[in-house]
């Protein structure tokens, strides 16, 4: 199993980010995907989350800025962020969930973001 996160790196206040998960060795479209963050001092949080019929679910800090989507014909994750803040700096972790509740069962090994000028 493998999740692989790309699309992290510097942005100015107010820029734009377009995260992408990359998986394979499970069934894709079969698993919940979630996208979690963790900033320096600080425990993981979650971001945002889509079900198998690709229904979105927002942490309450990112509503209206953050979009999630999933490809399961390229069984890809993805997180469009915009208006980020100096607060969203953190690094950012995908993630995949077969079970409609519970915790995660894989993840990838994150991005970072970091939102300065």
């Amino acid at each position: 199993v493998q999740l692989v996160e790309s699309g992290g790196g510097l942005v100015q206040p107010g820029g734009a980010l377009r995260l992408s998960c990359a998986t394979s060795g499970f069934t894709f479209s079969n698993y919940r995907m979630g996208w979690f963050r963790q900033a320096p001092g600080k425990e993981r949080e979650f971001v945002a989350s889509i079900s198998r019929g690709s229904s979105p679910f927002y942490a309450e800090f990112v509503k209206g800025r953050f979009t999630i989507s999933r490809d399961n014909a390229l069984n890809t994750v993805s997180l469009q962020m915009n208006s980020l803040k100096p607060e969203d700096t953190a690094v950012y972790y995908c993630a995949a969930r077969l079970s409609v509740q519970g915790t995660y069962d894989y993840w990838g090994q994150g991005t970072q973001v970091t939102v300065s000028s």
